[in-house]
């Protein structure tokens, strides 16, 4: 970043879909013999979420809608709806490591449905899917002839056991515009650099949706220059340590919390295999005090100063998200913080004595 700000190259403006140059780089990054990929087929975004602003804008009208998941990250509704295009929420499943439920998914594809979010890694749940699930996810949008938006921010942010599969290597009839960005992997979020990757191998987008790109992305010059500058050198130089070690203080807190929050009677933790995330289920019959997860946090918050953010913010009462990119220490200070509120709270209810003795 240095070498590009002192270089005084980067001080102008640039395309708005990026230099040339920067979207080589990222070409070249994500090529795969299963999906290849030129400049031509890269737009650089202030950001992944304006990537997903973009393509959201380019592939549905006002009046038609989109398919987004239940737990979602919630910035899939707040866009859609600003620009008029209708949700529809297809659920995850958590005693399936929150795979997507396929018979619900397709039920609710009509003839106005702009295009299928596949959020991979998930936000918030930290599900990894395996190559047999996203290629069950492909033949669903195969047969009903629907695009698919990938948020792929999280790729390649997966624990030991699992592995990374970028949807557009999977198929070559389906096409897929995914989104990435510099904020989660090499963990600058604030350095606002994204991009979409325009799969299309049939040429079933044809002209229309490339173009529609290129214009949309002119209304605000986006992508940092300076970064855009220094991208070569961040894509190839950053050490492989720092993504081994990186990944591996994500599972050491996983596992941490896992653990301690899976023995707190009344909580339902589900294990992550990736991404930045843990979801908790909350048995709420055990809490009769609290309402619903929005009053279990904010009294957790009031109590023992520990934020969890509840998951009705990502359309899933009665469970929670926990971020684990805190110092280990701290994890362990929230975990034990957690605890000791379950415990001033927990009721038994009829036929759990048995769980309150233990």
């Amino acid at each position: 970043m240095k070498d590009a700000l002192d270089s005084g190259k980067y001080n102008g403006y640039a395309p708005s879909i990026g230099y040339l140059s920067s979207r080589e780089d990222i070409a070249s990054y994500y090529h795969r013999p299963e999906a290849p990929l030129e400049a031509k087929d890269v737009i650089l975004t202030s950001g992944c979420s304006q990537a997903i602003e973009l393509c959201l804008a380019v592939l549905a009208n006002p009046g038609q809608n989109i398919l987004v998941p239940r737990p979602g990250f919630s910035l899939y509704r707040t866009l859609a709806e600003s620009m008029g295009i209708e949700v529809k929420l297809y659920n995850l499943l958590p005693e399936k490591s929150w795979e997507i439920d396929l018979k619900q998914l397709e039920s609710l594809i009509d003839e106005k449905t702009a295009c299928l979010i596949v959020n991979n890694p998930s936000n918030p749940c930290g599900s990894v899917y395996s190559k047999s699930h996203l290629q069950k996810i492909l033949a669903v949008a195969a047969r009903q002839c629907v695009p698919i938006l990938a948020d792929e921010i999280y790729g390649d942010m997966v624990f030991s056991g699992s592995k990374f599969e970028p949807l557009a290597t999977l198929s070559s009839n389906v096409p897929v515009l995914s989104c990435g960005g510099l904020a989660k992997r090499w963990l600058v979020p604030g350095w606002r650099l994204g991009w979409i990757l325009i799969h299309d191998r049939r040429d079933i987008f044809g002209n229309e949706i490339r173009d529609g790109l290129v214009k949309l992305s002119q209304r605000i010059l986006g992508p940092c220059t300076i970064v855009q500058g220094a991208l070569k050198s961040i894509l190839h130089r950053t050490p492989q340590d720092f993504y081994h070690n990186t990944l591996s203080f994500l599972k050491s807190n996983v596992d941490l919390c896992y653990d301690a929050l899976a023995a707190i009677p009344g909580l339902r933790p589900v294990r992550p295999s990736g991404a930045m995330y843990l979801m908790v289920g909350i048995e709420m019959e055990h809490f009769p005090e609290f309402e619903n997860d929005v009053e279990f946090t904010e009294r957790l918050v009031a109590e023992q100063s520990v934020h969890c953010l509840p998951a009705t913010c990502f359309e899933y009462p009665n469970f929670f998200r926990v971020v684990i990119t805190v110092p280990t220490v701290m994890m362990l200070e929230a975990c034990s913080r957690i605890q000791e509120f379950c415990e001033l709270h927990y009721h038994c209810t009829e036929g759990s004595q048995e769980e309150c003795d233990k």
